[in-house]
Formats: C-alpha cells, sequence, structure tokens
C-alpha cells in the first residue's frame, strides 16, 4: 500500500475531504492536502491541477481528488499525461481501477458518495495491486 496520499478538493468536497482525513491518517498514510480549505467557491481545475502535478512529482504518491460528484476532477486530471484518474462509486470499482488500469488518482463525489462508503473505496484503492500482464499492454495504447 502506498504510502502518501495527495487530496484536494473544491467547496463542494470539502465536508467529504474533512472526514475522510483523520481515517486516512489512523491507515498510517501521510496525507498531503493541497486544497481547498474553506467553503468558499473556487475553480474545481485549479486544484486537480496542483494534486495531478503532485502525484507526477511524487511518483510512489496516489491522489484523491473529491468535487460533488468527482465528475469535474477526473475530466481535468486525465488531461495529464500519466494520470489516470477514476471515479468510483464502490469498493468493486476502486479495486479494478487499480488492479486492472492502474489508476494513480481516485476521484469521489461528496453528493453522491457518503462518509462510509468513500471510507470503504478509498481502502479498496489503496489496498489494490496493478495485475501488469494485459492489462499494461492496453494502458500503454491510452498515449498512443
Amino acid at each position: 500500500m502506498t504510502k502518501t496520499l495527495i487530496v484536494g478538493c473544491d467547496h463542494g468536497g470539502l465536508a467529504l475531504k474533512n472526514a475522510l482525513k483523520p481515517f486516512l491518517e489512523e491507515q498510517g498514510l501521510t496525507v498531503s492536502d493541497l486544497g481547498t480549505h474553506s467553503t468558499e467557491s473556487c475553480d474545481y481545475p485549479n486544484i486537480a491541477k496542483a494534486v495531478c502535478r503532485a502525484v507526477l512529482e511524487e511518483g510512489e504518491a496516489l491522489g484523491l481528488l473529491i468535487c460533488g460528484t468527482g465528475l469535474g476532477m477526473s475530466m481535468t486530471a486525465n488531461r495529464f499525461e500519466g494520470i489516470r484518474a477514476a471515479v468510483c462509486t464502490n469498493e468493486y470499482m476502486a479495486r479494478m481501477a487499480r488492479a486492472h488500469n492502474n489508476a494513480n488518482v481516485l476521484c469521489l463525489g461528496e453528493r453522491t458518495t457518503g462518509p462510509g462508503l468513500a471510507q470503504s473505496v478509498v481502502q479498496a484503492f489503496l489496498q489494490a495491486e496493478f495485475e501488469g500482464g494485459r492489462h499494461l499492454r492496453r494502458i500503454n495504447l491510452m498515449d498512443q
């Protein structure tokens, strides 16, 4: 399991981020919080960009982005070469995002996923490992 999780949210994901942080830290993760830190309206692309840049620079870190649905964050994140962001609404999706797609950024929606389920989804994402093999071949096709 990764040791560093870089997190970010917009105003629509702040409550879920704040609910998840203690859980993540209890799991022994280093949580790097790139904002936002208030309910004041902000632009999610700026947060997504900061998290993606940090994930790419860190190398071994994974990212967690939270907005109202997770969709805007994932759309922004997936514009970065080397980022594979996945919106996951259940544990199975989170496991498969890592195991088959080698996702390195998990996107959640505060308005679609409650804190308890979000904890389970994040845990499944963090515990899964990329299987490689035929999946690596397919991932390599994404950037061609």
